[in-house]
């Protein structure tokens, strides 16, 4: 799915030009909100190759995933608040790409991407409207890294010994763009895309390396209380 983030931009600009009072409050000055919703994250994937004695251009692709996210904000003044996920790992599968496009699954992984935004709310809290812009520090975490027999079969043939890898952990940061709308005194809907820049390397057992631009994209629809 290819994000566009400016037509989006445009679009929170229109809503932030409608909105209008409500009786409702959200994200004010020493409140917190609670929300929970799904979270679409879909690496875009530039891969390097995987070194020697792999075949030139043997690169990797990664596939996107959806979790259950609960999300936590708090509001520092009437515009300006924090805001963090508590979620479950996403489980991304790996899949031959370039020369070694078509062979199927190379193997598996499990990531957390832990971000504390900040952020800041166009409108007032009573607008029925407010979209919102924020920039958060990630922290990129792999687990369960597994490869498959065809992994082994790329990086190391011919050997009985099955290929492991690992992935490196990065802190790195990410932007945001969204939009919540009050449904009532207490309840509100959000829409949130957020975009990281990520670079990592894979070691493999073998000894070979690969480096790998993932710069995911996140799309989160939720639902929320105010406290």
């Amino acid at each position: 799915m290819k994000v566009r983030f400016n037509s989006l931009v445009k679009v929170l600009g229109a809503a932030a030009a409608l909105a209008c009072a409500s009786t409702a409050s959200a994200q004010s000055a020493g409140q917190l909100t609670v929300s929970f919703g799904v979270n679409q994250l879909t690496p875009k994937v530039e891969s390097g190759d995987i070194s020697a004695p792999a075949l030139p251009g043997t690169k990797a692709d990664v596939d996107k995933d959806i979790q259950p996210v609960l999300t936590l904000t708090y509001g520092l003044t009437d515009n300006i608040s924090l805001q963090t996920c508590l979620g479950t790992p996403y489980k991304h599968k790996i899949y031959g790409a370039g020369a070694i496009a078509g062979t199927g699954e190379l193997g598996s992984v499990e990531a957390l991407p832990p971000t504390l935004f900040a952020q800041y709310r166009f409108g007032a809290p009573t607008s029925l409207f407010r979209p919102f812009v924020g920039i958060g520090a990630t922290y990129a975490y792999f687990m369960k890294e597994r490869g498959s027999a065809k992994m082994t079969a790329i990086t190391n043939p011919g050997s009985g010994i099955p290929t492991t890898f690992s992935i490196d952990n990065k802190f790195t940061y990410t932007g945001q763009i969204g939009l919540a709308m009050n449904l009532g005194e207490k309840w509100f809907a959000d829409v949130t895309v957020n975009k990281s820049k990520l670079r990592t390397d894979v070691h493999f057992s073998t000894g070979q390396k690969q480096h790998m631009k993932l710069d995911p994209v996140a799309v989160l629809v939720a639902v929320g209380y105010k406290f």
